[in-house]
């Protein structure tokens, strides 16, 4: 019977232990699956930025080639079909409401905007700002060694005082730089002002005011003279229209546009007229066909927002400049300290004195020596309209040898107005029509002047604004 129950025993205990094992193991499988999953997570996620990073790049390079479109060129009604809208009722409610929810409004994304207190980071512990912090919690660091191992009336007050004046010249260098930066304008912003507000489109026939952000591929609009043109544009009909297409191509001159296809290239076809350019005269029809990031515009700001920032030649310089003041300073200090010590002063003599070696060699007046030069000559600068964005931009222009760039619209303000008169057989400089440098003045009383202000004025088609009697003439 004893004999039995022994057995019952021993088999009950090998279950058990088969138990156990069989839990091991599952809880062996089951770590063993979280860890792989885990590792399979970040090699997808890995991957994932890799793929987005080959993606943004092959998009950029997508942006930087020729624009590839026939929209212009294909047959009306074969656009009319593509577009599912007409010639004369343009698009139904229904089908702009689906075209609108698949493309999106038409405006241009903005690109991130960094947050405000990342930027005031940036500005307070980036560049050369680093080393002077690290100086300052040095002597921070040495007056609290002092203070808790030597008597009070025995700790000198120096390190505190020095640590105090780093920390202070950083934080309105760092303020300063903020404050400059914080004075410029996104580069997106420049863009804001090109959006018109609304737009006259045909939607069943019906004539309406519509946010240019509610178009669509398909809408049928109508320009006219003072217009900006709400997308990309292909005409269909046109009463004289000629577009200011400066701000796009740097032409002067304005452009005539025409319902014929006259290029394959679409920026050089008269029959498309491009998102934010300006009509000047004339009124026409056309079908959009191009919105938000995918008109010509867009592609232009978002390849403007996506320029990856190099550092400046000065950047470069002071990051030399730290790493070889860096370097020197930690192996002088170490040096000093360690013969100090081999000489027989304590160990905590010989770490106050290996940290004040190294604050004693950082330059603390060259950080608020470059930023006061650099914001002075933005100030100068900013008197001449030129807006600098970043002060280390400063410098850099300073060593540019080389500017490639576009005159009209740029350099200039493509307004073509009247420097010079010829009135009663005499040249008139147009810029000082009542006093001259050389003290002679226009006879405002002669025939001739008074024949040719009224010919001016009567050949002018400017408008009166009502509300403008006290603005300069000039504006």
């Amino acid at each position: 019977m004893s004999k039995q129950m022994y057995n019952i025993q021993n088999a009950g205990a090998g279950d058990r232990l088969d138990e156990n094992q069989n839990v091991e193991t599952i809880a062996y499988r089951d770590k063993t699956n979280e860890k792989n999953r885990r590792n399979n997570e970040k090699s997808a996620e890995g991957m994932d930025r890799k793929s987005k990073k080959k993606n943004k790049k092959l998009e950029m390079e997508n942006l930087k080639a020729e624009v590839e479109m026939d929209d212009h060129s294909i047959p009306l009604n074969q656009l009319c079909k593509r577009l599912q809208t007409n010639t004369d009722l343009g698009l139904t409610p229904g089908v702009a409401k689906q075209v609108l929810q698949r493309d999106g409004p038409n405006s241009i994304t903005p690109p991130k905007v960094t947050p405000e207190w990342v930027r005031f980071v940036q500005n307070m512990f980036g560049w050369f700002n680093v080393l002077l912090w690290i100086g300052a919690a040095l002597c921070f660091i040495a007056y609290t060694i002092q203070i808790t191992t030597l008597e009070p009336d025995e700790v000198p007050p120096d390190n505190i005082y020095l640590g105090v004046a780093l920390a202070t010249v950083v934080f309105i260098s760092g303020c300063f730089s903020y404050w400059q930066e914080a004075k410029s304008a996104n580069i997106m912003d420049s863009f804001k002002d090109l959006i018109p507000r609304s737009a006259t489109v045909i939607r069943s026939g019906s004539k309406m005011m519509c946010p240019v952000e509610e178009l669509v591929v398909g809408d049928l609009v109508e320009l006219k003279g003072g217009d900006q043109v709400p997308a990309d544009v292909r005409i269909i009909k046109s009463q004289g229209l000629k577009v200011d297409n400066s701000s796009l191509t740097g032409e002067s001159e304005p452009l005539s546009r025409t319902p014929d296809c006259t290029n394959q290239n679409p920026l050089e076809t008269k029959n498309l007229a491009f998102f934010s350019t300006n009509c000047v005269e004339g009124s026409a029809r056309g079908f959009v066909v191009r919105t938000g990031d995918r008109t010509i515009m867009g592609r232009i700001a978002i390849l403007a927002a996506g320029l990856e920032a190099n550092d400046t030649p000065l950047s470069q310089d002071v990051s030399r400049f730290m790493s070889i003041i860096t370097t020197v300073s930690i192996l002088v200090a170490g040096a000093f300290a360690v013969t100090s010590y081999l000489l027989g002063y304590t160990w905590l003599n010989s770490v106050i004195f290996f940290i004040s070696l190294i604050v004693a060699q950082v330059p603390e007046g060259l950080l608020p020596t470059m930023t006061v030069v650099l914001t002075l000559t933005a100030k100068r600068m900013a008197s001449k309209n030129c807006l600098v964005k970043n002060l280390q931009a400063v410098e850099t222009l300073g060593s540019t040898s080389t500017i490639c760039t576009d005159k009209t619209g740029t350099l200039t303000q493509n307004k073509m107005t009247v420097s010079h008169l010829w009135c009663n057989h005499t040249i008139i400089d147009a810029d000082n029509l009542i006093g001259h440098e050389d003290g002679n003045k226009v006879d405002t009383d002669c025939p001739a002047w008074k024949a040719l202000v009224k010919v001016c004025c009567l050949c002018s088609r400017a408008d009166f604004v009502a509300g403008s009697e006290r603005l300069s003439p000039l504006k």
